[in-house]
C-alpha cells in the first residue's frame, strides 16, 4: 500500500509505503511538514522501520530527521549524494529557506539491493542524473522515481551533480525496459506510467532528439 502526502512550499510529494499484512512502514522524501506524516503514522499505528531518501535534495530530505526523532527508523541513502547531505545548510541557505540537519546514522543504498519490509522487499535502482545518488525504489508495479522521471517532464539538471545525458540513460535504460505498465511516482507533480512517458515525454520519448 502506498500512500502519497504533499507538504511544503516545493510541493514535495512524500510517501509512506506499507506492507499490507504487517503494517511495516517506510517513510520517503520528507522535506517539509513532518508533523503531516508523523500524524499520519501515529493515527494509523504504523511501525516505522525504513526512512529512505531517493535523493539528498533540501527539498526532499530536510525534515527526516525530525521525522526520524518521532517515529524511529533506520536512515537510508545513496552514498553518491552523501555531498549534498553533508552541505544541507548551504542549500537552505542558497534558497533562504530554514537550516536543517540531516538524519542521524547514514546507511548507503546499493543499485539492487532488496530492502525487507514486512514480508514484502523494496527493490532500489540507481538512477543517477538529477543528482549523482539519485535512486528509484521499485515495489511490484509502483516506482518511487523522486526527481528523476515526472509526468510529460524530467528532472532539471543544471545543479551540481546534474547531467542531461546521464539523466536520459537512466530513463531510458534502466526505467523504461522496466515495461509499460509500471505506475511512477514522482517527486512532484502528478502520477504517471512508464508506457505514458516512453511515448510521449517530449524530453527523453520516443520522439524526443537525444542528439
Amino acid at each position: 500500500m502506498s500512500h502519497s502526502l504533499v507538504p511544503g512550499p516545493f510541493a514535495t510529494n512524500a510517501y509512506l509505503i506499507t506492507c499490507e499484512s504487517t503494517g511495516e512502514t517506510a517513510v520517503v522524501d520528507v522535506g517539509f511538514d513532518p508533523e503531516v506524516v508523523i500524524a499520519e503514522v501515529k493515527r494509523d499505528r504504523l511501525p516505522v522501520r525504513h526512512l529512505l531518501n531517493t535523493h539528498a535534495h533540501y527539498d526532499h530530505v530536510a525534515r527526516m530527521r525530525d521525522v526520524q526523532r518521532a517515529l524511529g527508523g533506520t536512515y537510508w541513502l545513496h552514498p553518491g549524494d552523501r555531498p549534498l547531505l553533508d552541505h544541507l545548510a548551504e542549500q537552505a541557505a542558497a534558497f533562504g529557506l530554514p537550516d536543517a540537519q540531516a538524519p542521524e546514522e547514514v546507511h548507503d543504498l546499493a543499485d539492487r539491493q532488496l530492502l525487507a519490509l514486512g514480508t514484502e522487499s523494496l527493490e532500489v535502482i540507481h538512477t543517477p542524473g538529477h543528482s549523482p545518488g539519485s535512486v528509484t525504489f521499485r515495489w511490484a508495479d509502483l516506482l518511487w522515481v523522486g526527481d528523476v522521471l515526472f509526468a510529460g517532464s524530467i528532472g532539471r539538471t543544471d545543479l551540481p551533480g546534474g547531467s542531461f545525458e546521464v539523466l536520459a540513460r537512466s530513463i531510458r535504460e534502466r526505467l523504461f525496459p522496466l515495461g509499460d505498465r509500471l505506475r511512477v511516482l514522482p517527486g512532484h507533480g502528478p502520477d504517471t506510467t512508464i508506457g505514458d512517458e516512453r511515448r510521449y515525454n517530449p524530453f527523453v520519448g520516443e520522439g524526443a532528439d537525444l542528439a
